[in-house]
């Protein structure tokens, strides 16, 4: 599945380009301005990006110089044969491709699979893994199912977006707000508890001891995180 934003001022451009790439395969996302791009980008793993150039609030050019201060996602142009300008610009601060309006749609699909395959698969992107294991526990993200020392576990979709945001990143730790804002993807105006009590719940769950996890430790005051154990430990 991969994730698509669309960003132009114009609804009914959005709307006819959500037409055009309507694939079981593509997740999309819109927004309809730079602005609104750029959030939408901080709270989901967007693959690529068709950007419109004039837009009110931040223009596609100035959204394009923030997004590539830390991403490399391609970006395809949405341009009108007048914007030769435009083009060469926004090709020079990091634009992958562009497409002039009014669009093919053929020649729309073929170029974002070209962007996207070349980004997943020939180096630009990273591919996800698929399967995280972390002393006895195992996910697998394809089935969706969470193994302890071989026996399935089951967990509640928000437990399961904890767990895997853990064990993806061994041994870093997550502040109650980061998690929130990762797996909720909202703002945590004071709903950080929702988090101790779902990492209670799965302790329950999961460690054969919760009052001493083996697994999923706090870190007092900073947050929590997930690592291996010692062998011997609550065996």
């Amino acid at each position: 599945m991969y994730n698509i934003l669309i960003c132009d001022d114009e609804r009914d451009i959005v709307s006819a380009l959500k037409i055009y790439l309507a694939d079981s395969n593509y997740m999309l996302f819109e927004a309809f301005t730079g602005v609104e791009a750029l959030s939408v980008i901080e709270k989901n793993d967007i693959h690529i990006i068709l950007m419109d150039i004039m837009m009110p609030e931040m223009d596609g050019i100035s959204a394009m110089v923030k997004i590539r201060e830390k991403s490399n996602v391609p970006i395809i142009l949405l341009t009108a044969k007048n914007e030769d300008t435009d083009k060469i610009l926004g090709l020079n601060v990091g634009a992958d491709d562009y497409i002039t309006k009014p669009f093919s749609p053929v020649e729309l699909a073929a170029r974002v699979k070209s962007q996207l395959r070349r980004y997943m698969q020939l180096g630009g992107g990273a591919q996800e893994p698929k399967n995280y294991s972390v002393g006895g526990i195992d996910l697998d993200d394809n089935s969706k199912t969470v193994l302890r020392d071989g026996e399935r576990i089951a967990l509640t979709p928000t437990e399961y977006k904890i767990l895997k945001l853990l064990m993806k990143n061994q041994g870093h730790v997550f502040s109650p707000k980061e998690i929130y804002k990762r797996v909720w993807k909202d703002v945590p105006y004071g709903n950080e508890n929702s988090v101790a009590v779902h990492i209670r719940h799965l302790r329950e769950k999961l460690e054969w001891n919760p009052a001493e996890p083996r697994y999923l430790k706090v870190v007092w005051g900073q947050g929590y995180k997930m690592e291996p154990g010692k062998r011997g430990q609550q065996e």
